[in-house]
């Protein structure tokens, strides 16, 4: 591992990253390249996931082809200096931002969305005019599989897949000049403390229960369809899934006759669950999802076929209920009722900071107070999960869920150093600043600072 670290400094230490023609030409190459391997994409999903060509086109093929033509298009504005204007304290002169690339980048992604949380990164890493070290999930091995073929087309100099065992064991300890981590916890807090000695930078994703209120005044049947849809795409297994939804006792039944008739309407033909809902990973997974079932306070699905656990609710759920003690992650919604709104936002902001928040309502007030007063990494209003998908938009946890963002424009930013060059002309120097000091210059120095 070290080896190839120590290879793509070298390379990248040549400066040829550094041309904007020579990233726009590898992110063209990307794009090709995923689309030869689009069939074989296909089959991977579907062998680790279960997940059919609607799903890959949506979640994954069609958020990174996004991010490669925004990249394409906007690559040349973004990483041309900016000329800034300096203050009256440097006069005369001129200032820059110049926008200059880490240098070697690690890229760790997970299992759950295994292209897109791979490649975008790696989309930022290209643009900015970084080297990039690829390390995909195990758990999808197929999906790993094609993405180390896709890649394969650059030498690995430039961009190297981590798949051998006794490398990925060696990764976490060397020594990167950024990283970009997409997974628990857990696991980001061990990453931080094995790079603590290098202050390596980086950016983390990463997760939390993230809250679905819907209000009294919201349109129940519009917000029980987006609700069911956000939860269950992907099997529940997304970052930024509504993790459970607070209700207004006001529209409780109305809101449950809704999520029930649109699961049916979503993912059952003949009262059996469709063949294309996708499965939950792994059976430690499942079990530990099982675990979080409340027989009594089952309202729909719980049960399990091979691999799949079919959309669940759980009712009359409280805080103390272990399904509220830890993030879901899978096809189960937990329901709380509420008459308070202030009460709930109350208890939210004093729980860990979660990856996004939702509200469903009318209300401007309301809607002032979620915008302003709560702290999340992202959200929507009267949506769910789509803020994710817009480029214009920069995404990332805040406190818990993580630290750092990406997508569009943030992404370039994100993978490259903002450096400041004050150019200081030298046909004035203006004696202020020089020793010794005066009455004059005291006097001058106040008016200048305002004091």
């Amino acid at each position: 591992m070290l080896e190839i670290i120590e290879k793509q400094r070298k390379y990248f230490n040549t400066h040829e990253t550094i041309d904007v023609n020579f990233r726009i030409l590898q992110l063209k190459r990307l794009k090709l390249q995923i689309s030869a391997y689009y069939n074989q994409l296909l089959s991977a999903f579907e062998k680790d996931l279960n997940k059919k060509e609607f799903d890959v086109i949506t979640t994954e093929l069609g958020l990174v082809f996004n991010e490669i033509n925004y990249m394409v298009k906007h690559l040349k504005k973004l990483a041309k200096p900016k000329k800034v204007r300096t203050s009256i304290i440097n006069f005369p002169s001129k200032g820059y931002k110049i926008y200059e690339p880490y240098g070697v980048c690690l890229i760790a992604s997970p299992w759950n969305y295994p292209l897109q949380l791979t490649m975008i990164p790696l989309i930022g890493a290209i643009a900015g005019g970084n080297t990039a070290i690829v390390k995909p999930s195990r758990s999808t091995p197929n999906v790993t599989n094609v993405i180390k073929k896709i890649l394969s087309v650059y030498d690995d100099n430039y961009i190297y897949v981590v798949t051998k065992e006794e490398e990925i064991n060696q990764i976490f300890e060397s020594k990167f000049d950024f990283i970009f981590y997409t997974g628990s916890k857990v696991k980001a807090s061990e990453l931080m403390q094995s790079q603590s000695k290098f202050l390596t930078p980086m950016i983390l994703e990463l997760g939390g229960k993230s809250p679905c209120i819907v209000d009294s005044d919201a349109k129940v049947d519009l917000s029980a369809k987006r609700i069911v849809w956000g939860k269950f795409l992907n099997a529940g297994q997304t970052c930024v899934a509504p993790d459970y939804v607070l209700v207004h006792s006001s529209i409780k039944d109305l809101f449950l006759e809704s999520v029930q008739k649109y699961i049916k309407k979503f993912y059952y033909s003949n009262e059996e669950l469709n063949d294309d809902f996708v499965k939950i990973i792994n059976k430690s997974s499942l079990e530990r999802l099982q675990n979080l079932i409340i027989p009594e306070k089952l309202f729909f699905g719980g049960k399990v076929e091979k691999q799949v656990l079919e959309p669940t609710v759980l009712i009359n759920v409280t805080r103390e209920d272990e399904v509220m003690k830890q993030e879901v992650f899978g096809p189960i919604l937990p329901i709380i009722e509420f008459e308070d709104l202030d009460k709930e936002l109350e208890i939210i902001n004093n729980l860990e900071s979660p990856l996004a928040l939702y509200y469903f309502g009318s209300n401007k007030e309301n809607f002032e107070k979620i915008k302003s007063f709560c702290k999340y990494g992202g959200g929507c209003i009267n949506e769910v999960v789509m803020h994710f998908t817009e480029k214009n938009l920069p995404f990332g946890g805040v406190g818990e869920s993580g630290l750092g963002s990406y997508h569009g424009a943030k992404s370039f930013y994100s993978f490259t150093h903002e450096k400041s060059v004050l150019k200081k002309s030298t046909k004035l120097d203006i004696g202020l600043k020089y020793p010794p000091a005066s009455k004059r210059k005291k006097s001058l120095a106040k008016k200048i600072f305002k004091i």
